[in-house]
């Protein structure tokens, strides 16, 4: 057998190879798997579709893209071949796009959301859910109130608890504590103006 169809190809080989991308000598790994322009190219009207309904946005969809393209030609971006190219590719468009959430370039909607027309899809949507500084300030607002109803004189307490708190009928908690309707309004009054002072 030829000797030179078993080897390797030489540097000098790989790049006199027209479409093929040249490896960085500095920074080549044995696991990296060149790329041929033309490939890369053909998958550039997908990873634009791509980029479109996750950004929803020309300008940023093909901003992501180029930023795609050329992390792979620089050299920044290695392809190991564990995995088809169109799926490598996507997931280095996803790692930009993320990039692109966090620098702010984009707001109002979840980009990451992969059913389009579903929950969260409608271009400009805030997240109606609270935050989670906001959910501890509610908390932390609860247990106070909670201690604050727990000092009270124990008829206020109760008519506050059952009523407020429990949300029980107003009839009910007249049943149970054997009180008038007028007469629980007037304590859970006085119960609210209490907290509040």
């Amino acid at each position: 057998m030829n000797a030179a169809l078993l080897s390797p190809p030489s540097r000098a080989d790989a790049s006199s190879t027209p479409h093929t991308m040249p490896a960085a000598p500095a920074r080549e790994r044995a696991d990296s798997v060149p790329i041929s322009i033309a490939e890369l190219v053909s998958h550039r009207p997908y990873l634009v579709r791509f980029a479109l309904r996750k950004l929803r946005d020309p300008a940023l969809a093909e901003d992501a893209v180029h930023d795609v393209i050329e992390a792979v030609l620089s050299g920044r971006a290695r392809f190991g071949g564990r995995a088809a190219l169109r799926s490598w590719l996507t997931a280095v468009l996803k790692n930009k796009i993320v990039d692109t959430l966090r620098r702010g370039d984009l707001q109002h909607h979840n980009a990451l959301d992969d059913d389009e027309g579903g929950e969260g899809a409608a271009y400009g949507v805030a997240c109606q859910q609270p935050r989670p500084d906001e959910i501890a300030e509610q908390r932390q607002e609860l247990a106070r109130a909670l201690a604050g109803i727990d000092r009270l004189p124990p008829t206020l307490r109760d008519a506050m608890r059952l009523r407020i708190v429990e949300d029980r009928s107003t009839e009910s908690v007249c049943a149970e504590l054997g009180i008038s309707e007028e007469n629980l309004f007037v304590r859970v009054h006085r119960a609210r103006k209490q907290l509040l002072s």
